[in-house]
């Protein structure tokens, strides 16, 4: 099977979510700066989770071009991951709405580490898929890196009730880890083109 059906339907979800994610920022009663103070908090996470959906849509992009072929394994396995990216508005919704206390923090955290984990899952379906002898297997590696973020949001989840900001911190600096793409991707697709 062709990869060209997960690919759209991936962009497509991808983009609703980040459309609904926009539309919970509502428009503010008054002219004044002061006016949008209270939408501080609701900016703030929805800056941080816009930055990790484009993170996930760049790296699936990334994953994407290595995909030789499809099979039912890695198309349950993508839906898990848009599961997951699914309900990044809710989560935002609710720890920007709520001046980013414990509870609503610690369940974005979750929604991340859970992501985190089906991105894993996804690659090594991937990988499963095309052999390990194969470019992506190459260039994904040990995925030190998946492996970190999921382990930084499993600790900051709990730290969500000790200082919800050490958390948010902490998903920041997951983000910033990956806000470039994976150079081991693009490496191999420059590789391949050559062959």
């Amino acid at each position: 099977m062709g990869k060209g059906r997960i690919e759209a339907f991936s962009d497509g979800v991808i983009a609703i979510i980040i459309t609904i994610m926009v539309l919970e920022m509502k428009v503010p009663h008054g002219a004044d700066f002061n006016a949008l103070k209270p939408l501080l908090p609701v900016f703030l996470s929805y800056v941080l989770s816009f930055v990790n959906v484009a993170i996930y849509w760049n790296n699936h992009h990334h994953l994407m071009h290595m995909v030789q072929h499809v099979n039912g394994k890695m198309m349950w396995a993508n839906i898990n991951l848009l599961f997951w990216l699914s309900l990044m508005p809710f989560a935002t919704g609710w720890m920007g709405g709520n001046d980013f206390a414990s509870i609503p923090v610690a369940l974005f955290g979750f929604v991340l580490m859970m992501s985190g984990v089906a991105y894993y899952i996804l690659a090594h379906s991937i990988i499963h898929l095309h052999g390990k002898q194969s470019k992506i297997a190459e260039a994904i590696g040990g995925d030190s890196k998946g492996i970190i973020s999921v382990a930084a949001y499993f600790i900051a989840i709990p730290l969500a009730f000790i200082s919800p900001w050490i958390s948010v911190s902490l998903y920041t600096l997951v983000a910033a880890m990956w806000f470039i793409p994976d150079r081991r991707i693009e490496k191999k697709l420059a590789e391949k083109s050559k062959d």
